[in-house]
């Protein structure tokens, strides 16, 4: 590339990265500790061919899967453990499983896990994203069809289930076929037999089914938008997975190893996080689980402890501009109860603002300080824009200025 700098997509976001930190511009496969997206395949960070990089689009893997440790999959919480002693038990069987949780929990990588387990893992795991094809072509993306079944079909396709035969079919986001697919779905589990479009005849496949989703199923079927027999086929095991902030203990070495492992993909010496980070990433709330640790361990070895100062402080994150000074000197007991404190004062000048529609004099009056107090409390808290939830994002501390 002729350019000093370029960009290089990254779990949706682009990062800017120097020539010598990668030398191409790619796809980079993230470390697989999340469901779907932009996550690949393997347990190690890697640039992808564009070959690889279709084949993750199409569902399926060009690479033979790396795991992390076990220790780092299932850590020590005891949610974890427990998941662990339940798939060590079905691995070996030809049960269906269902793995339910948060976007972001891992279940993929669960997946996997029960592959290579299992006596199926000679052959193919091969992954359906339910939700990411549209309802008229999964039935082709599933079944395959013949040469001049519609149009547009100028070729035999081989379907994903002819794909796993001998192997591991992983059924990702299943909540999401729609009903007139699921009755075909269902006679495939049944029996094993499957019609290809545009073919009279009936197939086999032997694979070892494997769902998962973020929906509550049950709801779905009250809803009567998923079938309650194909339900009961899919539901033979099933394991929930713990959402991150439920399982704060496994941070730490969650962390660590992604942090080693963006090191050693970027070609960057980045020191291990501290004792006080650790801490932090353990009082954040992860809506975005295992997956939006990974991508902000990814941001603090490119970019350093300024990336992690991109956090914006809601619920239970802290003020993300009082991350980095606090975390490079040795926190004090006096300096934990003035950050509380202020993230206290933040909250409750947030709330007060937006019950007064963002009127700065009515909110200083319901406060019971003065205006120019309320103004000095708005700028050293961070209030602004719509990351705050004002009425715009670019306005900033503009934005407060009605009266």
């Amino acid at each position: 590339m002729g350019t000093s700098l370029y960009s290089v997509e990254f779990f949706r976001f682009q990062v800017i990265v120097k020539p010598g930190v990668v030398n191409k511009l790619a796809l980079v496969r993230g470390i697989n500790f999340g469901d779907g997206g932009a996550l690949g395949a393997t347990g190690q960070v890697s640039i992808m061919s564009p070959n690889e990089r279709e084949s993750v689009r199409n569902g399926s893997s060009c690479r033979s899967a790396s795991l992390p440790p076990e220790d780092v999959m299932f850590g020590r919480s005891a949610a974890l453990v427990s998941v662990l002693k339940k798939v060590k038990k079905v691995a070996g069987s030809d049960v269906p499983v269902l793995l339910e949780g948060e976007r972001g929990t891992g279940k993929e990588l669960l997946a996997r896990w029960i592959h290579a387990a299992s006596p199926w893992k000679s052959g193919s795991f091969v992954k359906v994203n339910c939700a990411a094809i549209p309802g008229t072509l999964l039935e082709t993306e599933l079944f395959g069809c013949e040469k001049g079944a519609f149009t547009g079909a100028v070729q035999r396709k081989p379907g994903r289930i002819e794909s796993a035969n001998g192997g591991t079919l992983f059924l990702d986001e299943i909540g999401e076929v729609d009903c007139a697919l699921q009755a075909k779905l269902l006679q495939f589990l049944q029996d094993g037999t499957y019609s290809k479009i545009g073919s009279d005849g009936e197939q086999q496949a032997d694979a070892r089914i494997i769902s998962c989703t973020g929906k509550r199923l049950e709801d779905e079927i009250d809803a009567g938008r998923f079938r309650s027999d194909l339900f009961y086929r899919i539901n033979v095991v099933r394991i929930e997975l713990p959402k991150l902030r439920d399982r704060c203990e496994d941070i730490p070495v969650l962390a660590e190893y992604l942090r080693a492992q963006y090191a050693k993909q970027f070609g960057i010496e980045r020191e291990p996080l501290s004792t006080q980070l650790i801490s932090y990433l353990q009082s954040f709330h992860w809506p975005g689980n295992i997956r939006e640790l990974s991508n902000t361990m990814a941001r603090y070895v490119l970019i350093g402890e300024d990336g992690l100062a991109t956090f914006e402080a809601k619920g239970k994150r802290l003020v993300s501009t009082s991350i980095s000074a606090t975390a490079r000197s040795t926190l004090s007991l006096k300096q934990i109860a003035k950050d509380a404190i202020m993230e206290k004062e933040r909250s409750l000048i947030l709330e007060t603002l937006r019950a007064n529609r963002w009127n700065r004099r009515k909110t200083a009056q319901k406060l019971r300080i003065s205006y120019r107090a309320l103004i000095y409390k708005i700028r050293e808290t961070g209030i602004g824009g719509r990351k705050s939830g004002g009425p715009t994002q670019e306005a900033g501390l503009d934005s407060l200025a009605m009266e």
